[in-house]
């Protein structure tokens, strides 16, 4: 993927606090004019808010696994109830609960957020972020990508970035296997996680806590073809996983 001679990147400013039901689609084309090959990165927690995924703590009854985790992380038996819920599997109890969820992404306790709900609820991810994505994409007017954006921690390294759990009409990996290099050598590991690269940037656009803005568009970037589809590890490839299982 190249940077065509004017990148930019553009904050969607003006957007109402999401509601379940709001037409997401609609209300950016009515904030901003896009063009075909813009690259558009929502924040998964409007996406999620649109999609109605707001749960409140009491509908949950915790398990005995929930509540003899909740122990050992000092959280709601029902906050961990939900957690195992949306997982397919669980790498760490402690101390933090990090788990697989039910669409392949891995993260702290499932991507669920109590941040900016109150009430005693909380808000899942979407159900399947790709989709989601797609369905977006296919509301738009223009022939643009859609990205959907989290932050997530990174094993050996501090603080959090923005990673892509969802995406349509973008390849998420660019293989440059076989490229040569400056010194005419052929490349034989490098993937680039581009739809991961994007996200990390709109992160920076975004900005967090309350005066963060949820949707960024990229223009100027070609997008790229014939990429594999997906930046999740599959299990049988992951290095990681089994060392997590001692």
């Amino acid at each position: 993927m190249a940077a065509g001679p004017s990148l930019q990147g553009y904050v969607i400013k003006g957007l109402p606090v999401i509601k379940p039901g709001d037409d997401l689609a609609a209300l950016i084309q009515s904030l901003f004019d896009l063009q075909d090959g813009d690259i558009i990165c929502l924040a998964s927690t409007i996406v999620a808010k649109a999609e109605g995924r707001f749960r409140n703590l009491e509908s949950y009854q915790p398990s005995p696994k929930a509540e003899r985790i909740a122990r050992r992380v000092s959280k709601d038996p029902r906050f961990v109830q939900a957690v195992l819920d949306q997982s397919d599997d669980v790498l760490l109890e402690e101390p933090f609960l990090l788990t697989k969820t039910h669409f392949g992404h891995i993260g702290v306790n499932a991507g669920i957020d109590q941040s900016n709900v109150g009430g005693g609820r909380i808000l899942l991810l979407p159900e399947n972020p790709s989709r989601s994505a797609e369905k977006l994409r296919r509301s738009l007017k223009k022939d643009c990508a859609v990205i959907i954006t989290d932050t997530c921690g990174r094993p050996f390294r501090s603080g959090v970035t923005g990673v892509a759990i969802g995406w349509a009409g973008i390849s998420a990996l660019q293989d440059w296997r076989g490229k040569i290099d400056l010194h005419g050598r052929p490349l034989e590991i490098t993937l680039e996680a581009i739809v991961d690269e994007i996200a990390s940037a709109a992160n920076l656009l975004m900005g967090e806590a309350g005066d963060g803005t949820p949707a960024v568009v990229f223009r100027g970037l070609r997008l790229p073809s014939g990429g594999m589809e997906s930046v999740f590890m599959p299990e049988d490839r992951d290095v990681i996983r089994p060392l997590l299982r001692k």
